[in-house]
């Protein structure tokens, strides 16, 4: 059987290895040739009590060719156990032509008791349609003969029934077997003695497929790797090219990289990346708490250096006088809001757009920033870069949103040369203000100069109160505090003049199957994570797609793009924070709106499903 694309779900305890195996298997087809999106998907607590509804993790990844989301639903499912079923099951999760892989060895009375299933039959019980196939596999027995001579304790042996599971898959998706082993070698370079154990397993998985002929046919994906550039790819997760992309840019711009962190639930891989970069001369310091790795950055960011710190939500609250004193300083720093599902603790594992509002307003007095936005996992690396780059060339704080659907998630990413990136012209200060230096001087775009210790001739101070425009000292006057309030705005607004214009995503080829009517002058409008949602549900729409990823300030051309729409539809992951801003910055934009709220990235269906009924 050929596909265009699939979607495959693993899903299990906690402890079953889900991600291990999920990222794997996502990183083989990369390999292949696939595109591929991803989406990791676990609960918040630490180790929920075996076989529980609580303490299911999922990973779902689609692959294939014109891949843009991880998919609404599942065409093949892999569950390990009961309440993994159950979740997916009742959850809308898999298609009602789903393959489900199942082990059987996990359905005793005790696994259905702890899922909190009524009878002994969890297919009738829950209502599957005839249309399923469901594969059975008793994957526990079979890895324990398979690694009976192995020298593993039963402990270690339970957890190897993922890699029998990944063999069967592999043989399913006719993966070869090998790449898959070359990864396993990878994964346990430090641990030899676990290689040979797990190549087996992995191995009898495969050909336990192979030669008893399951009972479901291979599906073969079409490759996407024709429309590829040539060069260098690798399927990365939004983290690691955040990450990436900050190092990326101190080298481009000849700085020393800081960055100043706490960890918090879903930003601190960005600290662990960094951490281990000192080859790149990379400086981190994990703070004591989020207060402490702001500051850390600003002292940074006065020193010289490029000033970083990474933080979810709640974090970006603890952080906003720290960025109001960088404001009121105009010293560069990189910010990047990791976001996640609140308030409070809220959600930690979960992806929300939520914090949009709060990067714009959250903070005291007229405090503006630069805010601007990822939305794939792999322009990760473009838009730290860029955040780098505004940064150093304004001298202003920039706060980089992403999420957990970007954090988490993969995608397939062309690793560039440091030549093909664009340019980063630090702020510097001229050697004819040597001896006449003040912290209020500033170029013609109204960005200050940048002086730093060490700088013979440019001593000064600068702290968090009000200054003279002239001077540079402290200033309580009415008239000069209202001038440096619309100096700060301006700085901010004409970086305009150095971002993008506003691009309209057109669909590709005619509407799709669902289409009822003309859609030519409706516009989907997203910013951030969403892009490959919006872009799915305007090609099977057959409209046009309006992705923003810089919001403060907008794209000069706003206005222009979206007047040309007679129905705008504003599509987030919150109650609606982007539309209220559009609004009131264009009160005349026919502005609708489609929000969800529940932790997950969005479905393509329901996105249609609004766009037609309203």
């Amino acid at each position: 059987m050929d596909r265009e694309n699939i979607v495959i779900r693993f899903c299990g305890d906690s402890g079953d290895g889900m991600q291990l195996v999920g990222n794997m298997f996502a990183s083989l087809s990369a390999i292949l040739g696939d595109e591929i999106s991803t989406l990791p998907d676990f609960p918040a607590e630490i180790r929920a009590p075996q076989g529980t509804l609580g303490g299911v993790s999922g990973f779902q990844v689609n692959l294939g060719k014109n891949v843009y989301t991880p998919g609404d639903k599942a065409d093949v499912l892999v569950a390990m156990n009961a309440a993994a079923l159950k979740v997916c099951v009742q959850g809308h999760l898999i298609k009602d032509s789903a393959v489900i892989v199942v082990d059987t060895d996990a359905l005793t009375d005790k696994d259905l008791e702890k899922a909190l299933y009524k009878t002994d039959n969890p297919f009738t019980e829950l209502g599957l349609p005839e249309t399923m196939q469901i594969v059975p596999v008793a994957l526990t027995t079979l890895t324990k003969e398979s690694l009976k001579e192995s020298g593993l304790d039963n402990k270690a042996i339970l957890k190897s029934r993922n890699m029998f599971a990944l063999g069967l898959v592999c043989w399913l998706f006719d993966r070869p077997i090998d790449k898959a082993i070359h990864f396993l070698e990878g994964k346990f370079v430090k641990k030899p003695a676990l290689i040979a154990p797990n190549v087996k397993v992995l191995t009898d998985g495969y050909n336990y497929g192979q030669n008893l002929a399951l009972s479901v046919s291979q599906i073969r994906v079409e490759s996407g790797e024709s429309k590829a550039e040539s060069g260098r790819y690798t399927s990365i997760a939004g983290n690691k090219a955040t990450a990436w992309g900050l190092i990326a840019a101190a080298e481009k711009a000849g700085k020393h990289l800081f960055l100043g962190s706490y960890p918090i639930t879903p930003a601190t891989d960005i600290l662990h990346e960094l951490a281990a970069r000192k080859d790149m001369n990379v400086m981190t310091v994990q703070a004591e708490d989020e207060i402490a790795g702001v500051c850390t950055a600003i002292g940074a960011a006065f020193a010289g250096d490029l000033a970083c710190t990474s933080t979810s939500g709640p974090g970006l609250s603890l952080k906003s006088e720290a960025i109001g004193l960088a404001v009121m300083a105009e010293l560069p720093l990189v910010v990047i809001d990791v976001q996640r599902g609140g308030p409070s603790t809220g959600l930690p594992t979960k992806t929300e757009q939520t914090d949009l509002l709060q990067a714009l307003y959250g903070r005291n007095g007229e405090c503006p920033a630069v805010v601007i936005a990822a939305s794939t996992p792999a322009n990760c690396f473009d838009y730290a870069y860029e955040a780098c780059r505004l940064a150093l060339e304004n001298m202003t704080p920039v706060i980089l949103m992403t999420d957990t659907y970007l954090a988490n998630g993969t995608s397939i990413w062309r690793v560039p040369q440091l030549d093909e990136l664009p340019a980063i012209h630090p702020q510097g200060v001229p050697d004819s203000l040597k001896g006449n230096y003040n912290p209020a001087l500033r170029d013609e775009r109204g960005v200050r100069y940048w002086a730093f210790p060490g700088m013979e001739g440019f001593e000064h101070r600068n702290i968090g109160l009000e200054r003279d425009s002239e001077k540079g000292t402290i200033s309580t006057n009415p008239a000069n505090h209202e001038q440096m309030v619309r100096a700060r705005q301006a700085k901010i607004a004409q970086v305009a003049n150095s971002i993008p214009k506003l691009k309209v995503i057109l669909p590709t080829g005619a509407a799709g199957p669902t289409a009822k009517r003309s859609y030519s002058e409706t516009v989907l409008v997203g910013w951030g994570s969403t892009e490959g949602h919006l872009r799915a549900a305007a090609d099977e729409l057959g409209c046009a797609l309006v992705q923003f990823n810089y919001i403060h300030p907008l794209p000069r051309n706003t206005r222009d793009v979206l007047s040309q729409y007679k129905r705008i539809i504003v599509c987030e992951l919150n109650t609606g924070q982007f539309a209220a801003y559009l609004r009131s910055q264009f009160p005349e934009l026919p502005i609708e709106q489609y929000n969800e709220i529940q932790g997950q990235p969005f479905a393509v269906e329901r996105i249609v499903q609004f766009a037609q009924q309203h």
